[in-house]
């Protein structure tokens, strides 16, 4: 997967979904930190890489349909937030993408849970 992670997640994100084979960038390390977030969407769009977040906006699908993109990841996690919550949410990310793809949905991820938004056309 080719993924962008949005400035809500850190290096030890990306480090382990590279270390899994995934083709990960940052909004951080491209500069996009504070861009609104339909703009940071578009970049992902043009990449071609699905963008993954914290940002509880993005399950909106009526504000970001899925289908016009390489997909949306959106980690629902409690607060306060722990590091291992997040690379419990991380790995179920991973194991989904082994026999599912993210191309066109929207995916809320939970540590073990990965939920699919179906839309009205599915």
């Amino acid at each position: 997967m080719k993924a962008k992670l949005d400035e809500n997640l850190g290096r030890s994100c990306a480090a382990l979904l590279a270390a899994s084979g995934h083709d990960i960038s940052t909004v951080h390390e491209q500069a996009m930190s504070s861009w609104v977030d339909e703009r940071v969407l578009a970049a992902c769009i043009h990449e071609g890489r699905t963008l993954i977040t914290l940002d509880l906006d993005f399950s909106n699908p009526l504000r970001f349909p899925p289908e016009r993109t390489p997909g949306i990841v959106v980690l629902r996690l409690p607060s306060p937030l722990t590091l291992s919550q997040l690379q419990s949410a991380l790995r179920s990310l991973d194991a989904a993408l082994v026999s599912r793809s993210v191309v066109g949905k929207l995916w809320i991820v939970q540590p073990g849970a990965v939920r699919e938004y179906q839309g009205q056309d599915e």
